[in-house]
């Protein structure tokens, strides 16, 4: 299935989205587009076949458990949600609460998730977490007197570098920069700097400082996992394995003339075009897929082909 992207307009985006991944849309900015999405803030829409125009979790309540795989019965609900993020200017200064927390306060799950870079600028740099560690009284005071920023890890970001970001890490995605998100589905940000910006009212956004201090590590992120071996079991496709945990699988998959692949038992398949054109074959169905298009494939899809040339992200639980 072709999948329709609810897509956002918030305060920092930019139009690479619409100019350069070609989201169709009236709006000025797209800041995100959510390439996979079974949320109440925003639903895919199925664009093919006899589904086409019905929301992907229209689908999914119809179609049954058998649809998401063995490993997606562990969830209460649809496991992924998968962004194109377009950061023209500095995201806030944010975390996200853990499982526990959410689940207790917020009515959803917390949020698990990895960035993989697309695309940025010359010297975009991004927060990932404190430079030392540092006592919640000094956060607190540092959130009150508009200093955070002089404790926060800015790390220099270049093409494919990849980052996981776990419930608790303090992080932002700074200006200049194309990712693709993969991550727990849930819609919960708690903010605790936003560069002093007002909203669409007028009116300086929200920030979340309590819950913020509740759910944040105060020490710097532990080095994250090297994870950029090539694999040999995709046997005619280059593959990156670039996040791997509980929650989701993400390879980086490289098609150059024919990729054979296969959807099992186990889990559904999103992947989505970063680069160039393949046309994607499973039985008597052939679709095109361009650069900025996402396509989801039912667990127990078996055999099936990627033709082009093109650079994809493929996700799984």
């Amino acid at each position: 299935m072709k999948l329709q992207a609810p897509l956002k307009d918030y305060i920092w985006g930019g139009t690479k989205l619409k100019t350069d991944y070609g989201k169709q849309t009236d709006l000025e900015k797209v800041s995100e587009s959510w390439e996979l999405a079974c949320h109440k803030d925003g639903m895919s829409i199925i664009e093919n076949g006899p589904e086409a125009g019905r929301t992907l979790q229209a689908y999914l309540d119809e179609a049954g458990p058998e649809i998401l795989g063995e490993h997606a019965k562990k969830f209460p609900y649809f496991p992924l949600l998968i962004k194109l993020i377009d950061a023209k200017d500095n995201l806030s200064v944010q975390v996200h609460p853990d499982n526990d927390y959410a689940m207790r306060v917020e009515g959803e799950f917390g949020k698990m998730e990895m960035w993989y870079i697309v695309d940025c600028e010359p010297g975009a740099t991004l927060i990932y977490g404190f430079k030392n560690k540092i006592s919640k009284e000094e956060f607190e005071q540092r959130i009150a007197d508009n200093t955070l920023l002089e404790v926060c890890n800015q790390v220099p970001v270049h093409k494919g570098d990849v980052f996981f970001i776990a419930s608790g890490t303090l992080h932002a995605i700074g200006k200049g920069i194309i990712i693709c998100e993969i991550q727990q589905n849930s819609n919960t940000t708690y903010r605790v700097y936003d560069y002093g910006r007002v909203g669409k009212d007028g009116k300086p956004r929200e920030l979340h400082v309590k819950k913020a201090i509740d759910v944040t590590s105060l020490e710097p992120v532990k080095e994250r996992p090297h994870l950029d071996a090539v694999l040999d079991i995709f046997a005619d496709t280059k593959a990156r394995l670039l996040a791997s945990c509980e929650y989701f699988t993400v390879y980086e998959l490289d098609v150059d003339g024919t990729s054979h692949l296969t959807a099992g038992k186990d889990s559904f398949q999103s992947f989505t075009v970063l680069e160039g054109e393949v046309t994607l074959k499973a039985g008597e169905t052939e679709m095109n897929f361009k650069k900025g298009e996402s396509a989801f494939l039912p667990a127990g899809l078996g055999n099936y082909t990627l033709t082009g040339k093109a650079q994809l992200i493929l996700s799984k639980v």
